[in-house]
């Protein structure tokens, strides 16, 4: 959105929209007191709250009851996990090769500590799980499992089949959590329709503030809370709410699932120039996504450039011609580290991954300008 740069690294993190702050800073002015608090201060924070968590609720059409406020959604995918063991006697985990930091290393402390077993299942080529492979975890042994599988992967973009990993679950008796982090706002969710036990998601992908996220929390699982102290959240979630973030979250989730396919339909149209114009000045460079587009989601897109000096360091080269991407790879005490996500689709390492990753406010300049700098780097 700034004039000067030209933001496409919205997979980290989107700007905030100006309905957002101007509605968050209102309240802020205007309403300050504690949520907890009996008095007309604190019942009109707690109103606020109830609003948001209604909005939540009614656009991924679940039951108020079922969602929960935390601080982000890495908070409420250690909750899911951890008490789904702690709680709900869950012995085995089943998460993809290609999730998220918070959930990965989640499983694997919890395995290593010796509390679960753990299956990672592998992906293809373009970062999708095996079905028949999940099946297959699913039906050895008789314990109880949870699969853990994120709907869009943040690197690729690519989409998992939610309502067969669902199928496969309810059919074995599983638990099944979804990070729904990249995805809620840019897709409809039914949980009336969609049976998932546990979602996960946050409000600064789709335009809200940082700091907030929510959790589905299925009516039928009983757990207890992972943070504890005044019983905030219906006694799941303890510390005072976050009201002014909360009032951002369901608005910019509100403002997203408003004439969401036209919001979508200028992504693609962005996503599709930016490929064919890459192409045009580079045609050596592929899109992970090549193989099968219909798989992934509109917002973000891998590029693969060719392995050369001005690729070693595309993403600073990037980020001094004025253009916000991120590296496919991460930097760790100075040296150059695949991430886990490339290893697993065995990304070739004669190649450079960088995504760049889009919102419904970029335009076609940003795209054509992005283009013609990144020409300049290779010419």
């Amino acid at each position: 959105m700034s004039s000067n740069r030209i933001y496409f690294d919205n997979a980290a993190t989107t700007p905030m929209h100006p309905e957002v702050i101007s509605k968050m800073t209102e309240l802020m002015h205007n309403v300050y007191g504690n949520p907890s608090s009996i008095h007309e201060s604190g019942r009109k924070a707690r109103i606020i709250v109830e609003e948001g968590r209604k909005t939540v609720a009614n656009l991924i059409n679940s039951s108020i009851g079922e969602i929960f406020f935390t601080s982000s959604a890495t908070e409420a995918n250690n909750m899911i996990l951890r008490k789904s063991v702690s709680d709900l006697g869950v012995k085995k985990m089943i998460i993809s090769a290609i999730e998220h930091p918070c959930v990965m290393n989640t499983a694997l402390e919890l395995s290593k500590e010796g509390k679960i077993g753990l299956s990672i299942l592998k992906v293809n080529e373009i970062g999708q799980i095996n079905l028949l492979d999940l099946e297959a975890e699913l039906k050895s042994g008789s314990e109880k499992k949870l699969v853990s599988v994120m709907h869009i992967n943040n690197e690729l973009g690519v989409i998992q089949n939610l309502k067969a990993i669902s199928r496969l679950c309810h059919e074995n008796s599983a638990l099944f959590h979804c990070d729904a982090v990249q995805s809620i706002g840019k897709l409809k969710f039914d949980l009336q329709e969609l049976k998932i036990d546990f979602l996960s998601a946050t409000a600064h992908k789709f335009h809200g503030p940082k700091g907030i996220g929510f959790m589905y929390i299925n009516g039928d699982h009983k757990i207890n809370p992972f943070i504890t102290g005044g019983g905030q959240e219906r006694n799941m979630r303890s510390g005072t709410e976050n009201v002014h973030g909360i009032a951002g979250l369901s608005l910019a989730f509100k403002i997203y699932d408003s004439e969401r396919a036209e919001k979508i339909e200028k992504i693609e149209f962005i996503k599709s120039h930016f490929k064919k114009g890459l192409k045009k000045i580079l045609p050596e460079i592929n899109f992970i996504e090549d193989s099968n587009p219909n798989f992934f989601i509109s917002t973000i897109l891998s590029v693969s450039f060719p392995a050369n000096a001005k690729t070693e360091l595309m993403t600073f080269n990037l980020d001094i011609a004025g253009i916000s991407a991120s590296a496919g790879s991460a930097c760790s005490s100075g040296v150059e580290q695949v991430s886990h996500v490339l290893a697993a689709i065995k990304f070739p390492e004669d190649r450079r991954a960088v995504r760049f990753s889009f919102s419904y406010f970029n335009t076609v300049e940003e795209v054509e300008e992005c283009i013609a700098k990144i020409n300049k780097i290779f010419n």
